[in-house]
């Protein structure tokens, strides 16, 4: 027992020294979507601040494909040595009952940190339907009255972009044709050019071009009003009681690095977050700032499974890879 003890003890001051000296080199996030989405919204202010505060440059990786899935395997195999960190979503959390094999398991492969956002979803048309849809209550009677003609595009299959229509499609029994894309990058000019004609796009990537008047908004999917569009309704304002929705990003480990390198990646995220700079992004985004305990991220990312499991089961998507 005296071995055992003073093994643990040895270790713990092994990882305490670690933690002192990290970082020595430059640090990767990798983000499983392609550059120009929510995710990068987000991960890449935290990267440049973090860049300047521990002193080694923190680098965006993106690496789309699959709904975030190929980027996260690939995140799962690489070394647990705090240089290596995965900037999911709660896409992922999806993934894990949608597909129907994965390469990796959210809770056995990464270890929470902290959510960095909380984005609201906007339910948004191409202007092209400006005549006859200018509310939700419109575009569900006219998705009623013509099944199948209308189409919505995703950030890929399992993102809450997908997600969340399937949600609505279930709750008022409607039928929209799912176009997915490598992101939200590649989703925005296909939603613009009238290739796509409604997503249930994050804020951060539609509030401007709704300001632009380049995109229809008709609902948003959180519970209160978005300050960034004061005029556009909750959806249960706009005639959907129940539904709600909304979108988080957030930063993993590698399972297995050591946890004084996470308490430290945690305390400078936090710190980050809020710094006037970042502020000001996350507000013009229509974000609420993240910073919650390793904890609380384990038990969000827990019932987040949960409750997309339902989701999927009752709206019966499933993606074979």
């Amino acid at each position: 027992m005296f071995r055992a003890l003073l093994i643990a003890a040895l270790t713990a001051a092994g990882f305490g020294a670690q933690a002192q000296t990290w970082p020595t080199k430059p640090i990767t996030f990798l983000n499983p979507f392609p550059a120009g989405g929510g995710t990068d919204t987000f991960a890449r202010p935290i990267a440049a601040r973090l860049s300047e505060t521990i002193g080694q440059q923190v680098i965006i990786e993106n690496q789309g494909g699959a709904g975030g899935t190929v980027g996260a395997t690939n995140a799962s195999r690489r070394a647990p040595d705090g240089y290596n960190w995965f900037f999911g979503a709660v896409h992922h959390t999806i993934a894990e009952s949608l597909y129907a094999r994965l390469n990796y398991n959210l809770e056995r492969d990464f270890e929470p940190i902290t959510v960095a956002a909380f984005v609201p979803n906007v339910v948004v048309v191409h202007p092209k339907y400006a005549d006859r849809i200018k509310t939700l209550k419109d575009l569900i009677a006219y998705l009623r009255a013509n099944p199948g003609k209308f189409n919505y595009g995703s950030a890929g299959n399992g993102t809450t972009h997908h997600l969340s229509v399937e949600l609505f499609k279930t709750m008022t029994k409607t039928f929209i044709v799912h176009i997915p894309f490598q992101g939200a990058g590649p989703l925005i000019p296909a939603l613009l050019s009238g290739t796509v004609d409604m997503a249930f796009d994050g804020m951060g990537t539609s509030s401007v071009q709704i300001k632009a008047g380049k995109l229809i908004p008709l609902a948003i999917t959180s519970p209160k009003r978005s300050p960034v569009l004061p005029n556009v309704p909750t959806m249960m304002e706009a005639g959907l009681p129940g539904y709600e929705v909304r979108t988080w990003y957030g930063l993993w480990a590698i399972k297995g690095t050591p946890q004084p390198i996470k308490d430290r990646m945690w305390k400078e995220i936090v710190a980050a977050m809020d710094t006037p700079q970042l502020k000001k992004i996350w507000a013009e985004q229509g974000a609420e700032a993240g910073g919650m305990s390793q904890a609380d991220m384990t038990k969000l990312v827990r019932s987040e499974i949960e409750k997309w499991a339902k989701v999927v089961k009752d709206a019966g998507a499933k993606v074979d890879n």
